[in-house]
């Protein structure tokens, strides 16, 4: 039997993503183009992994040499609620509030393989959840999931930026999706709304600058510079999808209840810096804020504290 378009969809959206899209599995030339030039920029900053594998960035048949198509999925993790202001208390980036996407996705992507392998056996493909040498965002943009924001997340017209991504490699050939036009218009929403000004161009973003890179990524210290610029964000920022339009106008609930607030949305500072890492680690054992491990936190709650 083979493996269609509506065979896909049907599994993907029975398991859980909203949106699916196929690309055929032509090489990214434009797209790391930009990458080269941003790279050079040094707008990386400390995530030195951007550096490496280049050449499967650019082409997925470095990753499965029979690779002719590429599918982008698509999760919705909006969750209706809002941060309050209390002085003594750090947000949380949204995506962080549930359970970590990566565990949930990747055990959805498993079923969907195991299901498309049961119809043909000769499928083969190879599965990314915002991991690995993939460029899952020129994807889902080559898929038709949506266009490239000015902030440089993928919008969806019927459902916004509150979006996780996953890319499927495979052998197989299907029918592509048509590339959604670029809607942003004139809008500058998220860029005059950046504190710390890390859109520096449109569709550019310095990680130097950016909230999220400082609380999640950095491993060292968070320049004095920016202090006061914070907003207080603990753990990542939605900023600027906060102030998206699309996002004003179309989020809307998600289905995946595992999305949904584990240890709340936003965390007592004098709190974080009495943990110990059996506290933490238990606290946080399946959230995406052990990403940022302890130190992370704690560095965090002070610059918070003190700016």
């Amino acid at each position: 039997m083979v493996i269609t378009n509506q065979i896909v969809i049907e599994k993907a959206k029975e398991l859980g993503f909203e949106l699916i899209g196929f690309a055929k599995a032509d090489p990214l030339i434009d797209e790391t183009l930009k990458l080269q030039k941003w790279l050079d920029l040094g707008y990386q900053s400390g995530m030195d992994y951007m550096n490496r594998n280049f050449e499967k960035r650019k082409d997925v048949t470095q990753v499965l040499p029979e690779a002719k198509s590429v599918i982008s999925l698509a999760m919705n993790y909006y969750t209706d609620y809002k941060h309050g202001n209390r002085k003594e208390y750090g947000k949380i980036s949204r995506y962080a509030w549930g359970k970590d996407y990566h565990l949930i996705m990747w055990e959805k992507l498993e079923l969907l393989e195991e299901y498309l392998l049961q119809i043909d056996p000769d499928f083969k493909c190879i599965s990314y959840v915002d991991t690995g040498s993939v460029m899952d965002k020129a994807w889902a943009v080559r898929s038709g999931i949506g266009w490239l924001g000015k902030h440089s997340n993928v919008i969806n017209r019927e459902i916004g930026s509150w979006i996780f991504l996953a890319t499927l490699i495979t052998n197989y050939n299907f029918d592509y999706s048509k590339i959604i036009p670029d809607h942003c218009g004139t809008c500058r929403a998220c860029i005059d709304a950046c504190p710390t000004g890390a859109i520096v161009e449109e569709y550019v973003v310095n990680g130097e600058r950016c909230i999220s890179y400082q609380t999640i990524e950095n491993k060292g210290e968070i320049d004095k510079e920016l202090k006061g610029q914070f907003d207080k964000w603990l753990f990542g920022c939605d900023i600027c999808q906060d102030v998206c339009p699309w996002n004003h106008k179309f989020s809307t609930v998600t289905g995946e209840k595992e999305f949904e607030p584990l240890n709340g949305i936003e965390l007592n500072l004098n709190e974080i810096l009495n943990y110990d890492e059996t506290e933490f680690k238990s606290r946080f054992e399946t959230s995406p804020v052990k990403r940022a491990k302890l130190t992370g936190i704690k560095r965090n709650a002070q610059f918070l504290m003190y700016s």
